[in-house]
């Protein structure tokens, strides 16, 4: 049986404080499940699964920094605040660590209890939102996706329309990413991460949203849009956009830029959508098995090349390939992800280079992991301050 965000399970050792307390919730109006050790909790817990706990510190036996792990462990969405006592600020900075909503302390004063208790029930609103919003988005891409090959397929229309579809899944984690943020500005009450979550939304929010409404509309010749930029900066929004949603999934990403490009001739957004192609199927072939093995990573780095303007690389130790689906990687349609990729997102990574009349490389051994290259002409490149002086 699965409650509602109005569930709650309290959890000490001491009667009284369970009896007096729980009143006080339940006046809150709250659904209050209580018990007295945190062996007993966790089968409250798996049995009625509430979105919340408050658990006690320090309780004989198995303490509420264990039990905190173990809700974590099974659920993490669960929002857990835990109650301390005078002298005990080391544990609940440790709980905070791992994953605690907030702390209350003892004598706990009602109002003190609400704002965590406020807090607890905004992060399980927001992330319902999220839910809803990330499957209704999924749901639509799919739809989009479907009809998007079999239009290629009949009259190869669509090429364009299909990298924007590409494009709105990277989004998407984008967004993940952003509220990844956000939640931890919650936790932490930190601003910064506040900020930085709420422009990573908002940023993701406003592509989205000029993207989607007429994806099967929406064509072009295949044409680029060309300025002088510093070609790190693709590279810095591909990494700014990809990183939570990779070290989310336990993967670590490692990111190291060059220096001293000055400013090249190119198209950043159409070589940010060839990076945030790269690196999520990076993330896709380290993650491939389940569970998830521990030790991967992804590199991704910019490097400076005799005779080319840029060179980019995103490099993992995932699963690797066979020299035979290396062959086909570029091919129109050709997927090594089964029913969940449509065989684009490289066709037109590859499509995008050529058009600036770079190259793509990849290199691959089974077991062991893949790298791609991406190397970029010079064409009009301007040291970076001459640039700004005529800016």
């Amino acid at each position: 049986m699965r409650h509602t965000a109005q569930s709650l399970l309290l959890v000490d050792d001491e009667a009284g404080i369970r009896k007096v307390l729980g009143i006080t919730l339940s006046d809150m109006g709250y659904h209050v499940l209580t018990a007295a050790s945190a062996e007993e909790a966790l089968v409250v817990f798996e049995r009625e699964r509430p979105e919340i706990v408050l658990t006690d510190i320090k309780m004989p036996g198995r303490d509420g920094i264990t039990l905190l792990a173990d809700i974590k462990r099974l659920n993490p969405e669960t929002e857990v605040i835990m109650i301390t006592g005078h002298g005990e600020m080391e544990l609940a900075i440790q709980s905070l660590k791992l994953e605690a909503t907030d702390f209350v302390t003892k004598p706990i004063r009602n109002e003190v209890l609400e704002i965590a208790l406020k807090r607890a029930r905004e992060r399980i609103a927001m992330r319902r939102q999220l839910h809803e919003y990330t499957e209704n988005l999924e749901r639509m891409v799919a739809e989009k996706a479907k009809k998007l090959v079999t239009a290629e397929r009949m009259a190869a229309i669509g090429e364009t329309v299909a990298g924007m579809s590409h494009t709105i899944k990277n989004i998407a984690g984008g967004l993940k990413g952003g509220v990844f943020v956000l939640e931890k500005g919650l936790t932490l009450d930190d601003k910064t991460y506040l900020r930085q979550g709420w422009e990573m939304v908002r940023g993701n929010v406003e592509k989205i949203t000029n993207l989607s409404m007429d994806l099967l509309n929406y064509s072009k010749t295949g044409e680029i849009s060309m300025e002088l930029c510093d070609p790190n900066q693709p590279a810095r929004e591909a990494a700014r956009l990809m990183a939570p949603q990779v070290e989310g999934k336990g993967v670590a990403f490692e990111v190291d830029f060059a220096r001293s490009f000055g400013f090249l001739l190119i198209d950043p957004e159409g070589i940010q959508r060839c990076l945030l192609n790269l690196i999520a199927n990076a993330l896709d072939a380290c993650t491939e098995e389940s569970p998830p093995l521990s030790g991967k990573q992804i590199k991704f780095r910019t490097l400076s090349e005799p005779g080319w303007g840029v060179t980019y690389q995103v490099s993992d130790n995932g699963n690797g390939m066979e020299d035979t689906v290396q062959a086909g990687l570029f091919q129109r349609f050709f997927t090594t992800k089964g029913t969940r990729g449509t065989g684009i997102g490289l066709m037109l990574t590859k499509k995008i280079i050529e058009a600036h009349r770079g190259e793509i490389r990849v290199s691959s051994e089974k077991g062991k992991g893949s790298s791609f290259i991406i190397r970029l002409p010079r064409h009009i490149a301007v040291p970076e301050a001459g640039q700004r002086k005529s800016a």
